[in-house]
């Protein structure tokens, strides 16, 4: 059997394996979607995790950033190890799917497809675990808190890597948009980092028929807000990519009261990290020279998020390549451009080589839309993947 023969042969073998237990981990994804969790309260989904895991014979820790999940196994004497990574989260909003398994936890649902980066990883260990061909070790990662950019960080500060060391980590977004089951790969930044700011100016209250014993917040207000569309048209480099958007503005209550003050919302985004220092440094200034010009005065708390999430380019590169030995490259999304969304993998790409992927899920709401859904044909391929990429890297 040459090599060619004997590579088709084992896909076919990974693609029959899993087919034969597909409709249960779709059950499993279900399941989740109706029993949803916010960040690090996912309880429940922990435990189902964990108890699958330990079924299948992996070595189960738990208690890592309070509801995280690791599953180690190891096969031979290889001496490498790769991660892999999925998000078990879900996100206060309220679910208008109108699906039979919709959430039944009011008030909070999976709208970003975390359960299904869950069972994609679930049907992986499932095969890998009973078939899987590969010497090394396999650390499964299954995060709490991706929602709120705070789980990555967490497992790490105690000691994730330290406890379970990988040579390279790997993870995967499913994206609306994109055909179900492409592929998409990005090498360097992928994903945007995120910060926010709030900013307060404060004037002089006042009645609104005499708004010159006032000094008016909402004037100085509207004149920053305008002033800050050229930070990005006129500071930063046109070269470069960076957001800054306002999402929420609030003063007064009354149409004939001129308030003491207004507060601000941005969102502040971009994929380099002299460019986040230009923003963080310049947004404040700009906030407290418009209010200055005003006679009132700027507040500004900015807030830090998580950096760009900026793939490896060795590890992009074998994963990119592992999809096309597996799919073909007309599975490969040849126009697939960074996105301006944010994603706290950052934090593993910070401290260790890999890469952060991407799936198509087809023309659906996009994500953290009240409508959304997770498209289950995804999980076999996307399973296929990552059992295709261990048993590659861990030959």
């Amino acid at each position: 059997m040459n090599a060619i023969t004997k590579n088709a042969q084992f896909i076919n073998d990974v693609e029959q394996g899993i087919a034969a237990y597909i409709e249960e981990m779709i059950e499993l994804r279900h399941d989740l979607h109706r029993y949803p969790e916010l960040a690090f309260k996912e309880s429940r989904t922990s435990d189902v995790v964990a108890g699958l895991l330990a079924g299948w014979g992996y070595d189960v820790a738990r208690g890592i950033a309070g509801t995280g999940v690791v599953a180690t196994l190891q096969r031979r004497e290889g001496t490498r190890s790769i991660g892999i990574r999925a998000d078990m989260d879900a996100l206060p909003i309220n679910e208008a799917t109108n699906l039979s398994y919709a959430s039944r936890n009011p008030g909070v649902m999976h709208a970003c497809g975390h359960d299904g980066h869950t069972a994609i990883l679930l049907t992986a260990a499932r095969y890998l675990a009973e078939n899987g061909h590969f010497s090394g070790t396999l650390r499964l990662i299954f995060q709490p808190a991706e929602e709120i950019g705070a789980g990555a960080r967490k497992m790490l500060s105690e000691g994730l890597l330290e406890r379970f060391p990988v040579d390279a980590v790997f993870g995967l977004h499913n994206w609306p948009g994109v055909a179900v089951g492409q592929f998409g790969f990005v090498t360097g930044p992928a994903m945007a980092s995120v910060d926010q700011a709030v900013i307060r100016i404060i004037g002089k209250g006042g009645h609104g028929a005499e708004p010159q014993n006032a000094v008016d917040p909402v004037v100085a207000a509207a004149s920053f807000i305008t002033a800050l569309q050229t930070v990005v048209s006129r500071n930063i480099d046109p070269r470069e990519m960076a957001v800054v958007t306002v999402g929420s503005i609030h003063g007064g209550s009354a149409s004939n009261v001129i308030p003491e003050k207004v507060e601000i919302k941005l969102t502040v985004r971009s994929y380099s990290e002299a460019v986040r220092q230009q923003l963080k440094e310049r947004i404040p200034a700009l906030a407290r020279a418009q209010a200055e010009s005003f006679g009132a005065t700027a507040d500004v708390d900015y807030r830090l998020g998580f950096p760009a999430v900026v793939n490896h380019e060795e590890q992009t590169s074998f994963a990119r390549r592992v999809a096309i030995d597996t799919f073909g490259e007309n599975r490969i999304e040849a126009a697939f451009k960074p996105r301006t969304a944010s994603e706290d993998f950052a934090f593993f790409l910070a401290e260790q080589p890999g890469s952060y992927l991407f799936v198509g899920n087809g023309d659906t709401a996009s994500l953290h839309s009240p409508q959304y859904n997770f498209d289950d044909a995804i999980i076999a391929p996307a399973a296929r993947y990552w059992v295709r990429l261990v048993e590659t890297f861990l030959a």
